[in-house]
């Protein structure tokens, strides 16, 4: 179950946290992976990692805002490996911040990852995903990564909440445009809660910013009570998620949302 053997998988911002767990994982189960980032040591490293547990990866530099690298990766998948049947939009910031602390330097570069980078990357992957896609039986598969706050408000940091907010209807829009068109490519998303990771830790910080306390770990202690399943996510649960749905497992799955959130948003 959940086999990618014989996939071609690209993973944006696979130097660290989920991005990075992503990929080890799923080339423990058979995909060859592309990590991109712009944090170079860090995944180079992992690249190597996978190499030397027995796994096929390459790293590449990719600013997922510029479409010259977006070119050049999804080229280099096509080199390499003969094509490309997974892409995962998985690169994000967040900065924590409310409307008023906000600038709008914040804004465009927030908006130049988490929505331009998915736009771009869905953009320049579509011809080699669609290749692939014809000769799959469940077609190739995008996942783009959103967050439980692209589905209910985030009082912590509205612009992140209104990009992932965005991710989740495009991701949509494409499913059934691709859907209709006879594409044979897969668009779902999935929406991480909160997440042991150091995006995770910038949330507590902003949290506890709004706190009379100013304490981080009040603010960790009030998030974790209003997770019924009485613990924070880690980088693993989202991954296996990840690969569900990238995986020919989930092949009548498309324009879905999979929360992945301990219960959080069940209240």
């Amino acid at each position: 179950m959940n086999s990618l053997d014989g996939k071609i998988a690209l993973v944006t911002g696979a130097a660290i946290g989920i991005g990075a767990a992503t990929a080890r994982m799923m080339a423990e189960v058979g995909a060859s992976v592309i990590l991109a980032d712009v944090r170079d040591v860090e995944g180079a490293a992992v690249a190597d990692e996978i190499v030397q547990a027995g796994g096929t990866a390459h790293y590449i530099h990719l600013d997922v805002g510029s479409q010259a690298h977006w070119m050049a990766a999804v080229a280099l998948a096509e080199q390499l490996f003969g094509g490309l049947d997974i892409l995962v939009n998985n690169a994000g910031i967040l900065f924590g911040r409310d409307v008023e602390e906000a600038s709008l330097e914040d804004w465009q570069a927030m908006s130049a990852v988490n929505q331009q980078g998915v736009f771009l990357g869905t953009k320049h992957a579509l011809p080699a995903l669609r290749a692939r896609g014809r000769t799959s039986p469940e077609g190739s598969a995008i996942v783009n990564l959103s967050s439980v706050s692209g589905l209910v408000g985030s009082p912590v940091d509205p612009l992140y909440s209104m990009t992932k907010g965005g991710i989740a209807l495009f991701t949509k829009s494409t499913a059934l445009a691709f859907g209709r068109q006879g594409y044979r490519i897969r668009v779902n998303a999935v929406h991480p809660g909160v997440i042991e990771t150091a995006q995770g830790r910038q949330t507590f910080a902003a949290r506890a910013r709004k706190l009379p306390s100013g304490d981080v770990a009040e603010a960790r202690a009030l998030a974790l009570a209003n997770h019924p399943i009485g613990r924070f996510g880690t980088v693993e649960d989202v991954a296996k998620a990840i690969i569900f749905v990238a995986s020919d497992d989930a092949g009548f799955m498309t324009g879905s949302s999979l929360v992945i959130d301990g219960g959080l948003t069940a209240q």
